[in-house]
């Protein structure tokens, strides 16, 4: 190296250092977040040749299977019940044109008829 090339990378020689070490530095913090966020949703840390760390045996992981198995199940049980209960209030709002609303108001006007004819008979009307 020439001392020219020497004299023109020795002023920015402090610039070099300080982005190879903010480089290094966020690799690292990367590292310690992603590790922080397998742990966090529960999923399994690898080891350094590619090993399972955590969990640390199978009957852990069969067990959250299961329990996650169980929960899918009541989910999709949970999931057809709506549904059904959809399919019966839009075949309510989409039945006879929205006349659910006249269907109502008519059935009312007949409870106030018959409360009416029922205190013209006991003379309070």
């Amino acid at each position: 190296m020439s001392v020219d090339a020497a004299a023109t990378i020795v002023p920015h020689l402090p610039w070099i250092i300080a982005g190879g070490l903010a480089l290094g530095g966020s690799a690292i913090f990367g590292w310690i977040h992603t590790t922080r966020l397998r742990i966090q949703n529960g999923y399994p840390l690898d080891g350094a040749w590619g090993q399972a760390l955590k969990p640390s045996t199978d009957n852990e992981a069969k067990q959250r299977v299961a329990l996650l198995t169980q929960e899918n199940a009541e989910l999709r049980a949970e999931l057809g019940s709506v549904k059904d209960r959809l399919i019966n209030v839009e075949r309510i709002v989409t039945d006879s044109g929205y006349s659910l609303g006249s269907e109502i108001d008519a059935l009312r006007e007949s409870a106030r008829d018959r409360t009416l004819e029922h205190r013209k008979d006991e003379g309070n009307a």
